[in-house]
């Protein structure tokens, strides 16, 4: 289920974010396609077309960090998409319960999986760990493109 937060126009002025989606889970975690649907749709909203990288890399992050957060971090977490219109940048937050900052895994072409944080750090502008008690927050910063028109 998709739920904006709030809604401001791109050209208010404050250093508030134009749009923001937020949800909790509990000890399951949620659906990573809903993670995935709740960025493609956001950023619709902020004129940014499903089919644009803007958009796919933005679904690409969420799902990773959502996925690493379920794997690693069994409990309740969040997650907050947060559209900043003057900065030209989607804030991406994941809360989880584990008190451990993700790693990079050394790069290995046989080995299934770890290598999902590597792939958010070249995306991503910054991603940075906000260590809370308990667990963190995982903060990644996603440059938008301007949309095609």
């Amino acid at each position: 289920m998709i739920s904006i937060l709030s809604d401001r126009t791109p050209d208010d002025q404050r250093p508030t974010p134009g749009w923001r989606y937020r949800a909790a889970w509990g000890t399951t975690g949620p659906p990573i396609a809903d993670a995935r649907l709740a960025v493609r749709s956001l950023l619709a909203r902020a004129g940014h077309h499903p089919h644009e990288r803007t958009s796919q890399d933005a679904q690409l992050v969420v799902s990773e960090l959502v996925t690493n957060a379920v794997r690693h971090a069994p409990g309740p977490g969040e997650l907050l998409l947060e559209v900043i219109p003057a900065a030209a940048r989607l804030r991406i937050s994941v809360r989880d319960s584990s008190p451990h900052p993700p790693r990079l895994r050394a790069p290995a072409a046989d080995r299934v999986g770890g290598h999902g944080l590597h792939l958010v750090t070249r995306l991503c502008d910054q991603v940075q760990t906000i260590t809370l008690d308990p667990g963190k927050w995982v903060v990644a910063h996603l440059h938008l493109h301007k949309p095609e028109n």
